[in-house]
């Protein structure tokens, strides 16, 4: 199934971008992109200021301009990594990565119906099958 997460978020325009003890990126269609572990995001080449921000969610963060640029942007590649962590690529460039986390969970896809997937500790997927089965 790591090959479905692209399927689920390709294609989706980023609503907003909110921050606090983690980062939610609302997508259209009801989806939900959260984050709350560490995580870096690397701004397109064309934006100011350029290079790769570092960001601590758990010591309460607010999002930067960059990824604040995102909000009108359309997700153009997902990608679940072989450890577990998670890496998203946004029309325009950019690009944001979650990497795995020992002993926590770093990174979930929420829909209106409650959870897609999300990362666990130790780098372990679960996913949730659709309709409950």
């Amino acid at each position: 199934m790591r090959n479905t997460i692209a399927e689920a978020l390709a294609g989706h325009r980023v609503e907003s971008v909110s921050g606090g003890g983690r980062l939610d990126l609302r997508l259209d269609g009801s989806v939900t992109v959260r984050v709350a572990h560490d995580f870096r995001f690397a701004a397109p080449s064309f934006a100011a200021p350029t290079g790769v921000e570092h960001f601590f969610p758990a010591l309460t963060f607010r999002p930067s301009p960059g990824l604040l640029g995102l909000v009108g942007r359309t997700v153009d590649s997902a990608r679940i990594t072989p450890a577990g962590g998670l890496e998203l690529g946004f029309g325009e460039g950019g690009a944001l990565s979650v990497p795995p986390h020992a002993l926590l969970a770093p990174w979930s896809v929420l829909t209106a119906e409650g959870a897609l997937c999300a990362g666990l500790p130790g780098g372990e997927v679960r996913w949730t099958e659709p309709d409950g089965g």
